[in-house]
């Protein structure tokens, strides 16, 4: 969306919860809002509320700086809390009944007060919750069976990961986490489903101690990547991206980090791990190849050179085209960028718009799995969602010896 339909949309949005949560107030307040403390008392509200509904617009439209950056990161903050409190507040006075319940005057004053204190704290309690919660990763583990021979290889031990969105609400500390938690796991292969920044490199404090940790991750044949939509530089507001593909474009910078991370990026290839038992094929992202464009080989290009005897496992960001990517080669199929909705209700939306918004399911003869991942965009909240590390015991059986 353009960034100025994107901002207007936001401001006339922040504009109705700001004139719904005043019509509350004065209904609720009475004699408080009387006289000069009452003035004091709104004026101040009115103060605030506005400093910080122009915190992400302030972090989107800035030039780069230190501070953009700060104020992208109380921005994000601060829509964690207002998507709870505007969606409570409305609900609520909907449901109290906006309309003819609301002829009696005394009524009003009654209701008033407790749907403005509900709003306020829900979405505090939700906000501060959601950030502590996103910061602890937890474990999801799966076991699929493929049929075919790798070879002397019985079992592959897949460690996935995705949407780290290293950015400018970061905790180092959480990836350190992360990589501890995976270097206990004996990984035989890790793969990283994309999205490892949000858009944009420089916002991301001290890159250097980020791709030092990264880069301690341990497996028996190493670390292969993928690149995702937000691994490219564009214009963020509240987290997401407001300016065209055609200006996204993914920096040096960006690939040096991977690089000083030991990653193997994938580009539209296929290698092969174990002694060449395994093949492992990387797309680039569908949405933005981080060269302002969003050009990729197709499904049946991109495997045309494959051993179709050889397991096959598709690392690639979002999860779409699983059937033409089955009906040419691939066996499993790894993804990440649904975040598994991330924030309530968002976890409940997901699974209307993508054939396998997380977890595990057979789809055109492929086994896919779809990673909720380690980070988060815009808000630094997880709500009805976890951070998770992904591990996937993938069992090899010749096709003659499957019971």
């Amino acid at each position: 969306m353009h960034p100025v339909l994107s901002i207007g949309a936001y401001l006339i949005a922040q504009t109705i919860t700001f004139w719904v949560a005043v019509w509350c107030t004065r209904h609720a307040g009475g004699p408080l809002l009387r006289g000069a403390a009452g003035k004091v008392l709104f004026v101040s509200f009115l103060v605030i509320y506005i400093a910080l509904l122009i915190l992400p617009v302030l972090g989107a439209m800035l030039p780069d700086s230190r501070l953009k950056f700060d104020l992208q990161a109380a921005g994000n903050i601060w829509l964690g809390f207002d998507v709870y409190f505007s969606g409570l507040l409305l609900v609520l006075c909907l449901v109290c009944g906006i309309g003819h319940q609301l002829a009696a005057r005394g009524r009003r004053a009654a209701w008033a007060v407790p749907v403005l204190l509900i709003s306020v704290i829900a979405a505090l309690v939700l906000m501060i919750y959601g950030m502590i919660h996103a910061q602890h990763t937890v474990q999801k583990e799966y076991d699929v069976t493929i049929e075919k021979d790798a070879g002397a290889l019985e079992e592959l031990k897949v460690v996935l990961i995705a949407d780290l969105h290293m950015s400018v609400n970061s905790q180092l500390s959480m990836i350190r986490s992360m990589v501890d938690q995976i270097n206990t796991l004996g990984a035989d292969v890790i793969l990283i489903a994309g999205d490892i920044f949000s858009s944009s490199y420089e916002g991301l404090k001290d890159p250097d101690s980020y791709s030092a940790v990264l880069r301690e991750m341990k497996s028996t044949y190493g670390t292969f990547a993928v690149y995702g939509n937000h691994d490219v530089e564009e214009t963020l507001f509240g987290g997401f991206p407001i300016s065209p593909i055609s200006k996204a474009f993914r920096t040096k910078q960006m690939e040096q980090f991977f690089e000083d991370c030991a990653f193997q990026v994938l580009y539209d290839e296929v290698v092969t791990i174990a002694d060449g038992a395994v093949q492992i094929a990387g797309r680039v992202d569908g949405e933005k190849a981080g060269d302002g464009t969003a050009n990729r080989e197709s499904p049946q290009q991109l495997l045309r050179d494959i051993d179709p005897a050889k397991p096959v496992i598709v690392l690639e960001h979002e999860p779409v085209e699983f059937a033409p990517l089955g009906e040419n080669g691939a066996d499993l199929v790894l993804c990440g960028h649904t975040h598994a909705g991330q924030i309530f209700p968002g976890n409940l939306v997901v699974p209307f718009f993508n054939e396998n918004g997380y977890g595990y399911k057979e789809l055109g003869g492929v086994d896919t799995i779809v990673t909720s991942g380690i980070g988060y965009y815009g808000p630094p909240m997880r709500v009805g969602t976890n951070s998770e590390i992904t591990i996937v015991n993938v069992h090899f059986e010749k096709a003659g010896n499957a019971s």
